[in-house]
């Protein structure tokens, strides 16, 4: 996970190096300003996550994760369809239904949402995404979004559309990404509780999880599990012994990919980025099969 924070002349490096050092997925998040670094520096993902496409050949790029706290089904379909292209079809979506208040929702001064309101926009803003970026012409009347005649050319590279890694811990956003993801994200237990906790947090969620494809009439072959490790109450990345535990007990409980933040010199995610190269030559050569 790679914080778009940084003037493209910094950040250009962080991208090569995921890729060269190995790892198949990197991302960045999808805010208009995010927590304790909303007074800094900030640049938006599609812009970033497109230069990261130019500069890059084969490691996947996603978002972790766009929401509809500022996005539109309609428009965004054609900055993913750009996206996709562009990187020749190494853009992967994440896409959650956005927090119930924050800076994304304050900064456009809206009232935060119930959450029974949130469940039910972010439904019609998947499943009308989903549609936007597989039929070549949509209309849809809900009560959150409406599209009239949207075009889709020229539709992406990816069949039949860029993967969708859908953000969920309830049983109803659970019952979403059964139906529309290729994965599924989640962040576990709170960041506040103790490692221990967040652990049996994450196992209860992937448990909530086996219960909601059981539920599903689910057409989309296997679904990928990410666990979102920037999550955890201590740093995935304070040493290479963490890190292997981590993706150890990921796997023991059935995740495919984790998903931790590159380190930063400090703050939030403060860490040595010599842990990282460490991880890069030492762990994930183990992991290629």
């Amino acid at each position: 996970m790679i914080l778009p924070e940084h003037r493209w002349w910094v950040a250009e490096p962080k991208w090569r190096t995921a890729e060269e050092y190995g790892f198949d997925h990197a991302w960045t998040y999808d805010h208009l300003g995010w927590r304790s670094l909303v007074d800094g520096p900030w640049f938006g993902a599609v812009p970033t996550l497109t230069a990261a496409a130019m500069v890059t050949s084969r490691i996947r790029l996603g978002m972790m994760v766009a929401s509809p706290n500022f996005r539109h089904p309609v428009s965004f379909a054609r900055e993913l369809t750009t996206l996709d292209d562009v990187s020749d079809g190494r853009f992967t979506l994440g896409v959650g239904a956005g927090g119930l208040a924050g800076y994304d929702n304050e900064v456009l001064g809206r009232e935060p949402l119930t959450p029974g309101q949130r469940a039910g926009r972010f439904e019609e803003f998947v499943e009308l995404l989903d549609r936007q970026l597989t039929t070549p012409l949509t209309t849809w009347a809900g009560e959150w979004y409406e599209a009239v005649e949207a075009r889709s050319a020229p539709g992406c590279v990816q069949s039949p559309r860029v993967p969708f890694v859908v953000a969920a811990n309830g049983p109803r956003t659970m019952r979403l990404a059964a139906r529309f993801g290729n994965g599924w994200v989640t962040t576990g237990g709170d960041k506040r509780d103790d490692v221990e906790t967040w652990w049996r947090g994450v196992a209860e969620a992937s448990e909530r999880m086996d219960d909601a494809i059981a539920a599903t009439d689910r057409r989309l072959g296997k679904l990928d599990r990410y666990l979102q490790a920037d999550a955890c109450p201590t740093f995935v990345l304070s040493s290479r012994g963490l890190y292997e535990d981590t993706l150890g007990r990921a796997a023991e409980l059935g995740f495919t990919d984790v998903v931790a933040p590159w380190p930063r010199h400090d703050g939030v995610y403060a860490g040595a980025e010599a842990v990282l190269e460490e991880v890069a030559a030492e762990v994930l050569p183990k992991l290629v099969t």
